[in-house]
Order: C-alpha cells, then structure tokens, then sequence
C-alpha cells in the first residue's frame, strides 16, 4: 500500500504519503520507514533509529499490520532533513477490543502522532485525524482508540478517555504478607521461552477482561526481555517469572527489572504483570513479596480494582501514588457499537449525539431487553432523554465512567433525573475496564 497526495488544508503546498511497511521494505537509513520513524522519534525526543534495528522494526511494523501516514513540505530548506523526512506522522493499525461479556470488536487504533514545532497550527493533525476516522468508519469499524501523551489533544476529535490505571508502590519488607491459601506455583522462566508463554497468557487475560486491547509484536518481546526499552537488543535486567495453576496450566506472568542499589528503599520495579486468573494475580505478588534484597516494588499498570490491598495482612503496605487515563475511545458506528456490549438492566432511552466531525451525529434508540442492545436511528425532532457529544459517549461506553458523573459535570444532559440513574444501570460496569496495552 502506497499513496501520495495533497489533501492538505487550503493554501499550503504539503504533501501526505501513506505507506504500508513490508517485508521488502529499504531497511537502509536513508529509506522511507527509517525517515518516517526517525520523525516519530523526534516528535517524542527519541533517540535516531540504529541502522542495525531497521529490519526489526519493519518485521514488528509488518506483523503489525500498521499503516504510517508521513506529511512532507516540498519547501524544506537547503539545510533541513530534507523533502522525504515527514515533518508529521501518523499511524494506524487494527487489533480486537474486548467491550465486555467477552464480545470482541475491531478497533481501529491511532498511534505515533506528531507535528514539528516548524508546522504547528496549520491543521495537519485536524486533517490526518478527520481524512483517518472517516476512512475507518467506511470500513466498517465501529470505533477508534488511541492512548494519549497530551490529554487536551483529542477531546476535540469526538475521543473521550474510557479507563485508567494506577501507579502503586508496595512495601515488601516485614509487614507483607498475602492471606489467601497459596496455590499452584511460580517459577523463573529462561528468555527464548517468555515470548510464547507471555502471548498465551495474554490471550487468557484478554478474553476475560473488559476494556483490554490486543497487544503488538513488541509486547512478549519486551516482556522477556528479549528485546529492551530502548532498543530491540536483549535487556539482561530483566526477569521473567510465571504462575503455574494447580494442573500445570501457565496462568500469569511478571517480567520486572531492579532500579539499582543507589536507589533506596531498593526497588523492583514491575515491567509486565498479566494474570488470566484471580489466583495467579495474587501468586505473582506473594513471588515479587519473596525476592530477596527487595524492599519495595513499583508499578504503574495497577488496575483501578485492584485486589491486591484487600489481600494483604497490612494493607497499608500498598500505597496509591497516581492514577493516568489510558484508552481514549472514539465511536465511529452508534449502532454497531452499542449492539456489541452487554448491559446490566432493561431499558429504552432516546440517545441524541453531537458530533464536530460529523460521523455519528444524530438520534438513536436504545432498547435493551435481558442485557442485549437494540439501536436504531431516529428521526431528527425527536424528543431525546440524553444528549451528549461523541467524546462522552466514548468515555462512558466501556463502563468505567459512570453517566451520573459525565452528567455533573455538565458532560450530558438528560430529560430527567430517573434518566441518569437508569443509564448507570445499564452502562456502568461491575469491575472498571482495564487496558494494559499502550500504543
């Protein structure tokens, strides 16, 4: 896939390529993926690729599936990167997203957005986001998402954020101890078998956990070290252990690395932890409990329902140090995707959509009988019991956001109070969302 236009905001001269990477792709410096990916890096004070990891990253890029976007000014100066260095960039690839009740929707994910200081304020990321979801959306996706590093950005864009995670710091020192019945066992696990064991258990952990997204190529990569933060090269800090269930079954992992001993308290720090099952969650915490020299452990993929404190002798071990939004949501088809998650209660409303970019504007029906949705569009006139923009529709779709709180802060509107609460039943989820993938 290839493509050069110009669909530019009026009165400038700039250009959008759009390309696939491919196994047969220049893996040289100077090629079009090493130019595109050195712009992302620059866009987020990354480090110049090494030309020796180029064909790692285009077989990653590959498996993927990705779609890069690179806008380029024919103007560049005498002394610049030159016409084939993007001066934005703009990605894009599909994985499934689990909306809940373990049903499954495509979502088209937007990654690696950037625009050069010099190009700032002259609609470049307006146009890529508009031209991008529009093309989504004709495809048949019923919603977008995205993980923000700005969190005034996309708002605008008809995106609202939808889960969240927290940054924890447990003290593993004396006072720790978990009370549930231990159960199966853990054990380190050696490099070349992480990848395979991280991506099973991953899928395990996906199938059950509302708000989850697939993961990319690098992630049981980087889970085992195989490959490091920085670079695609192995990471020799970093270990893997693995929760065996009673029969023998790998039902979670953790791949965490030591801070040093200049840093006090010493301080493990968690660089992966997924568990398929409730047991494994708290085994892996019993093992991080158990290393030695260790006093305390750090992470910042805690889920907002987080057992773990409730499970402690001491819960005061456990301390909540910051809470990030992760998942951005962006609903691209009302109907599709109100039909494809479950629902806690019975109920008929009459949803009115704002929509800036015009995708999803509009009046819809929504009946929902035994947990299971109907939608149907409505005739514009019609009097709404809610109305709201597409960003709150996205925040509140995977049940993480309660409607009652969207409608104090001025977010929705609603026709009557008992409409507010018959919307926390029916949206609002039982266990928060919980997205650990990050793109």
């Amino acid at each position: 896939m290839s493509e050069t236009s110009s669909n530019q905001p009026a009165g400038t001269a700039l250009e959008t390529r759009v390309f696939a990477v491919g196994a047969d792709d220049d893996a040289s410096s100077t090629g079009r993926f090493a130019r595109w990916l050195n712009a992302e890096n620059l866009g987020f004070h990354d480090p110049r690729v090494e030309e020796a990891d180029i064909p790692t990253y285009i077989e990653a890029f590959s498996a993927d599936q990705r779609v890069m976007w690179g806008i380029h000014d024919p103007a560049a100066g005498e002394h610049s990167h030159g016409v084939d260095a993007p001066v934005a960039t703009y990605g894009s690839m599909v994985n499934g997203l689990n909306v809940g009740g373990g049903s499954m929707l495509d979502a088209h994910l937007i990654t690696a957005v950037t625009v050069q200081a010099s190009h700032r304020r002259k609609g470049i990321l307006r146009g890529m986001i508009t031209r991008d979801l529009t093309e989504a959306a004709g495809r048949g996706l019923a919603v977008a998402a995205l993980t923000a590093s700005e969190a005034t950005i996309y708002g605008r864009f008809g995106f609202g954020c939808a889960t969240f995670e927290h940054t924890v710091e447990v003290d593993v020192r004396e006072r720790f101890a978990i009370t549930a019945p231990q159960a199966g066992r853990t054990a380190l696990v050696s490099p070349e078998h992480g990848i395979a064991l991280s991506a099973d258990i991953f899928t395990g952990f996906h199938a059950r956990t509302a708000g989850s997204v697939g993961r990319q190529f690098s992630y049981p990569r980087r889970a085992s070290g195989i490959w490091g933060r920085e670079r695609p090269v192995e990471d020799k800090a970093v270990r893997m252990a693995v929760h065996y269930d009673d029969d023998g079954t790998p039902a979670g992992y953790v791949s965490y690395r030591f801070l040093g001993w200049d840093t006090t308290p010493y301080t493990m720090k968690i660089v992966d932890l997924v568990a398929s099952t409730e047991t494994a969650y708290l085994e892996l915490w019993r093992y991080l409990g158990n290393l030695d020299l260790v006093q305390r452990i750090t992470w910042n993929g805690a889920p907002e329902s987080d057992p773990l404190p409730w499970a402690l002798r001491d819960r005061r071990c456990y301390r909540l140090t910051g809470t990030e939004d992760v998942l951005w949501i962006r609903i691209l088809d009302v109907v599709a995707a109100l039909e494809a998650r479950p629902y806690r209660s019975n109920g008929r409303l009459v949803l009115e959509v704002t929509d800036t970019l015009g995708l999803v504007g509009g009046s819809y029906v929504l009946t929902v009988v035994d947990g299971t949705a109907d939608v149907e569009p409505v005739a514009a006139g019609s009097a709404p019991d809610v109305t709201l923009d597409a960003a709150a529709l996205g925040s509140m779709y995977l049940g993480g956001v309660a409607p009652s709180v969207l409608a104090a802060a001025g977010r929705l509107t609603a026709s009557a109070d008992d409409v507010v609460v018959l919307l926390d039943q029916l949206f609002r989820a039982a266990v928060s969302p919980y997205c650990i993938t990050h793109f």
